[in-house]
């Protein structure tokens, strides 16, 4: 695990650190709607991950090359669906006609990529989270973090709001120009020395870690900077007993029938 610098002490010494934000949302994340159940950032995945009793989810979002937040993983539509190339290429009309479920199963075959906004007209009815991964192309982090927080923020008015994460630290600082009452996360599979006073910088909430670089001590200078720590992608029971020993807030999993919602 690379090396994580200590924490400086506030101007009142070490016990002036701010205490932890409560987390709001439930503790167990199912990745991608329903891990591998169904086609990953699909309807149908968050539909089977509803069925199994689950009430929290993650996805990827990125843009299309008109603007329109929809649901995808990777910069190119070639694993996941029957299109190839760049997905910020294609134009909302254009993604909205490909196959994204067939690539999984036959049963999925047809499945379509959801907009955001059809994942908000899902979950919100039976009252599920959201933690939505900004995902932007290349070159764009700054356009696909504006775009997505100001549509999360449309989309959620009125209601308790989705986490916004991302790796990259561009997007969420657009995200907070844009939208900053919606809570950050700052997504990290390394830890370079400075990835807490980056999350500090970007007014985040949380970090959410790759499971292998927590331990105890990220654990204490998160959450002694007020931060919480969720972990993904956390699929054997023995790392997600580890994790909540340390003191995680929240896990992301594929493996939506190994966990009950409600495992601690």
């Amino acid at each position: 695990m690379p090396a994580i610098s200590p924490l400086a002490d506030g101007p009142n010494g070490p016990d002036s650190s701010p205490a932890p934000i409560a987390w709001p949302w439930p503790r167990w994340f199912a990745h991608r709607g329903a891990g591998r159940q169904a086609p990953e950032n699909t309807l149908a995945a968050f539909r089977t991950g509803l069925a199994k009793g689950w009430r929290a989810f993650e996805c990827d979002v990125r843009l299309s090359a008109d603007g329109v937040p929809f649901l995808l993983h990777d910069d190119t539509l070639d694993r996941t669906t029957n299109g190839h190339g760049p997905a910020g290429a294609l134009d909302w009309a254009a993604l909205s006609r490909l196959d994204a479920g067939g690539w999984h199963s036959p049963a999925h075959a047809g499945e379509r990529l959801p907009r955001l906004a059809d994942v908000a007209a899902l979950l919100q009815p039976a009252g599920a989270a959201l933690n939505i991964e900004i995902k932007p192309a290349p070159g764009t982090e700054a356009a696909t973090g504006r775009a997505v927080a100001l549509a999360a923020q449309a989309l959620w008015q009125g209601r308790a709001p989705p986490l916004l994460s991302s790796f990259r630290p561009a997007a969420l600082a657009a995200a907070r120009a844009a939208a900053p009452a919606l809570p950050r996360a700052l997504l990290l599979d390394a830890l370079p020395a400075d990835w807490l006073a980056q999350a500090q910088a970007l007014g985040c909430m949380a970090v959410v870690v790759q499971h292998r670089l927590i331990d105890a001590r990220l654990l204490a200078l998160a959450h002694g900077a007020g931060l919480q720590v969720a972990s993904y992608t956390v699929n054997h029971r023995r790392t997600a007993q580890r994790l909540w020993a340390l003191g995680v807030q929240a896990l992301i999993s594929d493996e939506i029938d190994r966990f009950a919602p409600a495992d601690v």
